[in-house]
């Protein structure tokens, strides 16, 4: 085998990059991960993992060079001095907003599995069907039962902490023990049972945060710094999970610095040959074979590989002739809740900086619910005591002051709305070839939006967060409602759709693209749908049932 030429690429290395990784590399296949950013090294490259608040010049906070170097960070958390290398730059890899879009993104060995939430939720049957159903998009062409053993098998490797709650809207998976509620959410719990009965359930968070040791990582040590690279190996990344596992079978090759220009197409074969790199530091071009690609680039950059892979067969691209590529761009609306204070409980604390809260699954449009809208919402939250930083206006300065602020404040108890967007044909991406990035390379467009759908829903998840907090006993409830814009979920999906027709999608239930049937499509990209969970969980089971898919093809010699 000469030294361009493998089994298997994989482009990008983020959450399914890495699960393709391994998946092909433990079944035996010569495999290349190709990353667009630069390599982190575990624990060695988590440089400001350890350090205390103190130890940031400005605190961990965000400087007028940084919000002018950023115009798109800046909009959100994202943008501070903590992890702000973590985050691809703005300038050199712009893109063009013909409506707003928060496209926050990571280039890096790891890339955004390095700074997710790690919120961790099954798809239950519902949302496979819901598409049919309500004659929206198209149909999902698997159901739960598809991905049921292959979301215990992510899960068991993935460390996945949780309570089995026995709820039909949220299945229960192969958990780690449970983080606890705190004192006050755990009130707060029951009050909302007594209230609520069965219609609604208040759960602790399932996340990829391991309980226990596994896998030669050490269990959370509640530091709550998860975003800056955790040492201890205690939450799930590419990292600390499945890049090691990939390495250990001595098959897997990384390649940082690689920019995925092209998949090479053989109109004989009809069939990818492999694909084309641009090498990020040097500007020159490679290329590099293989019988299988994964595209794995995240959501819009790996259809932007697809569309860039333009021949005269498809001028607009690999997997371009259903017409779906780069529509049906989706993402989770947020910005809106309610948030208020609990009393009774100035006497307790909790324990360190648990990296998880609670959550409410979904429960609009279900059963005998039925609203002015389709699909519905779900809540994550907390309740916490507020810190020293809080506003003490009326005590202004001296000693009453200082003495105020070594005490913890009142306890607090917020929601935030998760909510449901539907595929849109007109919510989609295109390549801008006016405009070029760092690299010469054209950019993405975006022109998506939340619509009327969204709009009504969005008043439910403010009006029924606060219905819901004070029915728990929360008092001086207030809400929130701001900034609808797409992208600020940081939950990309759409624009390379699975489907059950190759005139209406772009993949089929193997995830491969239709157009060549050696390409395959695991991120989030594929979602044909977008539910209210967090979709990274079903990105890795579909990923690792690809991957299973693909190996058994390619030694039956069908691709």
């Amino acid at each position: 085998m000469s030294s361009n030429t493998y089994d298997a690429i994989v482009i990008g290395s983020g959450i399914s990059g890495g699960w393709a990784a391994k998946e092909l590399a433990e079944k035996g296949l010569k495999t290349l991960m190709l990353e667009r950013g630069r390599n982190i090294e575990h624990i060695k490259d988590y440089v400001n993992a350890t350090k205390d608040p103190w130890q940031f010049e400005h605190r961990g906070g965000r400087t007028q060079k940084m919000i002018d170097d950023y115009p798109v960070l800046k909009r959100d958390y994202p943008l501070n001095e903590t992890n702000l290398d973590y985050w691809a730059s703005d300038k050199e890899s712009p893109y063009v907003e013909v409506k707003r879009f928060d496209w926050f993104r990571g280039y890096h060995v790891g890339g955004r599995s390095l700074m997710w939430g790690r919120q961790s939720y099954r798809w239950a049957d519902f949302n496979f069907e819901e598409n049919a159903k309500d004659g929206i998009g198209v149909d999902w062409p698997i159901r739960y039962k598809d991905l049921e053993s292959w979301y215990g098998y992510v899960e068991k490797f993935a460390g996945i902490s949780g309570n089995k709650d026995g709820l039909s809207v949220l299945p229960d998976g192969d958990f780690m023990p449970p983080m606890e509620m705190n004192v006050v959410e755990k009130d707060v719990a029951k009050r909302f049972k007594d209230f609520y009965k069965e219609t609604r359930a208040f759960v602790i968070g399932r996340t990829a945060n391991i309980t226990v040791p596994h896998n030669n990582r050490t269990n959370c040590q509640y530091r709550n710094k998860c975003w800056l690279g955790c040492p201890f190996g205690a939450y799930f990344s590419t990292q600390s999970a499945t890049l090691p596992a990939a390495m250990a079978t001595g098959n897997l090759k990384v390649r940082p610095w690689s920019i995925v220009t092209k998949i090479l197409y053989d109109k004989d074969t009809k069939k990818a040959k492999g694909v084309e790199v641009l090498d990020a530091e040097t500007n020159q071009t490679y290329e590099f074979f293989a019988k299988i690609v994964f595209v794995n680039a995240s959501t819009f950059n790996s259809t932007w590989v697809l569309m860039n892979s333009a021949t005269d067969i498809w001028p607009d691209g690999l997997g371009s002739s259903s017409g779906e590529l780069g529509h049906n761009v989706m993402d989770h609306h947020l910005g809106v809740g309610a948030s208020g204070t609990v009393e009774g409980y100035e006497d307790k604390y909790y324990f360190g900086r648990r990296a998880n809260g609670i959550y409410i699954p979904r429960y609009r449009n279900m059963g005998g619910d039925k609203r002015d809208y389709l699909r519905g919402f779900g809540y994550q939250g907390s309740g916490s005591r507020e810190g020293w930083s809080r506003d003490i206006a009326e005590l202004g300065v001296g000693g009453a002051f200082k003495d105020s602020i070594t005490e913890p404040g009142k306890w607090t108890m917020g929601i935030g709305g998760f909510g449901e967007t539907l595929p849109y044909h007109e919510n989609k991406i295109t390549l801008d070839k006016t405009v070029k990035d760092k690299w010469g390379l054209p950019v993405l467009a975006f022109d998506a939006e939340i619509k009327d759908n969204e709009k009504k829903m969005r008043l439910d998840m403010e009006n029924d967060a606060k219905e819901m907090l004070e029915a728990a006993g929360v008092k001086n409830v207030k809400t929130h409602s701001a900034n609808p814009f797409l992208g600020r979920g940081i939950h990309e999906m759409g624009t390379a759709r699975m489907g059950r027709d190759p005139k209406t999608s772009v993949l089929n239930e193997w995830n491969q693209v239709w157009d060549a049937k050696n390409v395959f499509v695991t991120d989030g990209a594929c979602m044909t749908s977008a539910a209210c969970q967090n979709p990274s969980l079903t990105y890795m089971a579909l990923t690792a049932r690809a991957a299973d898919h693909a190996v058994s093809e390619l030694k039956k010699g069908n691709i």
